[in-house]
């Protein structure tokens, strides 16, 4: 479970950036090809943060979709799949233009 590892490197930078204001929400982008179960991101916020100044904040997960773009014929393909074929002329010469983000994007913070 190595989104437990991740939540602690989460609270490390909120804490930076928190500058010791109340953290009511941290927002993030995880990509479906990063291999992250977004609930399971969820419950170990939860879990780790139980008793500490982030108790009760809130992690919100946006999923980006997987996509690629054929350097063949430029078409962008959204896959569900990780398969890395272009939907339109089926070539395999593709780069992966979206869904390996993971970054934090916001932070809801209460007023100084």
């Amino acid at each position: 479970m190595h989104e437990l590892s991740l939540c602690r490197s989460i609270v490390d930078i909120v804490n930076r950036h928190a500058d010791g204001r109340d953290v009511r929400a941290v927002h993030l982008r995880v990509g479906q090809l990063r291999q992250i179960v977004p609930a399971t991101l969820v419950f170990c916020w939860g879990l780790m943060n139980e008793n500490t100044p982030l108790a009760g904040s809130a992690l919100e997960v946006e999923s980006v979709a997987a996509e690629i773009r054929c350097r063949t014929c430029s078409t962008t393909t959204t896959i569900s799949q990780p398969i890395l074929v272009c939907g339109s002329c089926t070539g395999t010469d593709v780069e992966i233009v979206a869904g390996e983000e993971f970054l934090i994007t916001t932070l809801d913070l209460a007023e100084a």
